[in-house]
């Protein structure tokens, strides 16, 4: 998490800087808005009514969910919200009150399957007079208009390297082009790749974008100017070439990806016009444009020449250390001799294998142009631990007899 921070960080640097601070609507101008959100369990829709500002909620009222051609009824509790649950996913619902003669209803939306839906019904909105026990009048608030975001500016996808693993960090601006707040004809709904590890969204994004598991939404409305979504998750080696495809509901434009460049990384996509080294401060970079993403259409990349570990010469270190650890048990059956001393010894010469296999390793990745730091760290803890394995073959005893010299 600690490289997601720095990283996001810096990126964010690169982009120009902090997005400005968006300002929240007032329960007028969220009523009848659907909000996903990952703290409501999929398949629950929860209906809250107000009088005309939050907190002077109306507990004990019946509230309508259309679902589909069928209709649920359920009545607030005492915090003025009603909870549908077991709904079905996709199916088009929309909610329905009525508060001193006002007929309140929410825009008809379908139903995502990985998160449930919040909805505000805020009584007053059109009010000209004040009904009985209403409270003081309120002036009429025009509907959030309903219009197109997209992501925008320097929307990006980044994606570094932690030993022959991949970290995949989606560094998004959405972007509202217009003056007031926007409310997207579609929801904002999009899965991560399947094969997705550990994803979590990283510090500074917006409360907006929600995670839960590999399903990320993000609630309306949309504020005017750039909205920041920003995730990261990683992914397990799968040798030199590795495919990303993902899919977002809102156009990408332009399309940007860039890559830490190290020993013989190439990146390619039909979907790029151009690519290009870039160089960094503490690393080169590889960077991908292309023009934009049309919704829904799955940006597909190709990674090669990734670092890979290979596996050849430790499973030859295992198979060895198998078979001595096996010869010393049959000679401790067979001769009754030190069979103590020569499983022991077996045991640090196969670790001793393991080591100069891992120190090999590091080695190839410095020449490789991996992060310096971390491999001369690595080495150094490396080469701590040989020392202490050869101290202590070197006070085993050895079959025959004579002395054991190691260099």
């Amino acid at each position: 998490m600690k490289r997601r921070l720095l990283a996001a960080a810096m990126l964010a640097a690169m982009a120009g800087g902090p997005p400005a601070a968006a300002q929240m609507p007032d329960a007028r101008q969220m009523s009848g808005i659907p909000m996903p959100t990952g703290d409501t369990p999929a398949g629950t829709v929860v209906v809250r009514l107000v009088r005309g500002q939050l907190g002077n909620d109306i507990a004990n009222h019946p509230v309508e969910l259309h679902v589909g051609a069928e209709t649920r009824r359920a009545t607030t509790d005492g915090t003025g919200r009603a909870t549908f649950e077991n709904l079905p996913a996709g199916v088009t619902v929309h909610a329905v009150a009525e508060v001193d003669g006002e007929t309140l209803e929410s825009q008809s939306f379908p139903l995502p399957a990985g998160a449930g839906v919040r909805v505000l019904l805020a009584a007053g909105v059109g009010a000209a007079s004040t009904p009985a026990g209403a409270g003081p009048p309120l002036a009429a608030v025009a509907p959030i208009p309903a219009g197109e975001v997209a992501f925008g500016g320097q929307s990006r996808i980044h994606i570094e390297f932690d030993d022959d693993e991949l970290e995949v960090f989606y560094l998004l601006e959405l972007v509202n082009p217009a003056s007031t707040p926007m409310a997207p004809p579609r929801e904002l709904v999009f899965e991560l790749p399947a094969e997705a590890e550990s994803p979590s969204p990283l510090e500074g994004s917006s409360t907006q974008m929600t995670l839960r598991g590999r399903t990320a939404s993000i609630a309306g409305p949309i504020q005017p100017g750039t909205t920041p979504v920003q995730l990261a998750y990683r992914l397990s080696p799968a040798g030199v070439s590795r495919r990303l495809t993902q899919a977002f509901p809102i156009a990408w434009t332009p399309v940007q990806v860039v890559v830490t460049q190290i020993g013989k990384v190439q990146l390619s996509s039909r979907q790029l016009t151009g690519v290009s080294d870039m160089p960094g401060d503490q690393h080169a970079f590889v960077f991908g444009q292309g023009p934009a993403l049309p919704a829904g259409t799955p940006f597909v990349l190709e990674l090669n020449g990734l670092p890979s570990r290979t596996r050849l010469g430790r499973t030859l270190t295992i198979v060895a250390a198998l078979l001595v650890i096996g010869v010393g048990v049959w000679a401790s059956w067979s001769t009754g001799g030190q069979s103590a001393a020569q499983l022991r010894r077996a045991q640090l010469e196969s670790r001793r294998e393991r080591l100069m296999a891992d120190l090999a390793r590091v080695e190839r990745l410095r020449a490789a142009g991996g992060d310096a730091g971390r491999q001369v760290e690595r080495r150094e803890s490396l080469i701590a631990q040989l020392e202490r394995v050869y101290g202590e073959l070197d006070q085993q005893p050895v079959v025959g007899g004579g002395a054991e010299r190691h260099g």
